[in-house]
């Protein structure tokens, strides 16, 4: 997890975000043309599946449009544990105290919400 200031965009960070062993990396519409940056050219054996901007979506064939979703599907399992630091933890608009107080609220909170998540499997 990582955390920046606001006017950085993500695709910036993706490079310290993925390990190197990914064999698929699913992301949103703001990292359309991650594999064709320098950083990630050497990335051979990776499928990207990026999500397409809403206005191009539209566009699609009904085929076409059936990938977007489940795309979506799969990133919104993996945004699940974002929903418990945004609203139950009341994180939905961050807070100016400096990057390093933010960055430390935010790791606090994601094992907060990982612990709220994994407790209903204790008890199967």
């Amino acid at each position: 997890m990582e955390t920046t200031a606001a006017n950085v965009h993500d695709i910036v960070l993706a490079d310290k975000l993925l390990h190197g062993e990914e064999q698929r990396v699913f992301g949103d519409a703001g990292y359309l043309g991650i594999q064709k940056r320098d950083e990630h050219k050497h990335r051979n054996d990776v499928s990207w599946y990026i999500a397409k901007r809403p206005g191009t979506r539209q566009k699609l064939d009904a085929r076409r449009q059936k990938v977007e979703k489940i795309k979506a599907s799969i990133r919104a399992k993996v945004e699940h544990p974002f929903r418990y630091i945004k609203h139950v933890f009341g994180y939905g608009k961050a807070r100016y105290r400096g990057l390093a107080k933010n960055t430390q609220r935010l790791h606090l909170l994601a094992a907060f919400s990982n612990l709220l998540i994994s407790e209903k499997y204790l008890w199967e």
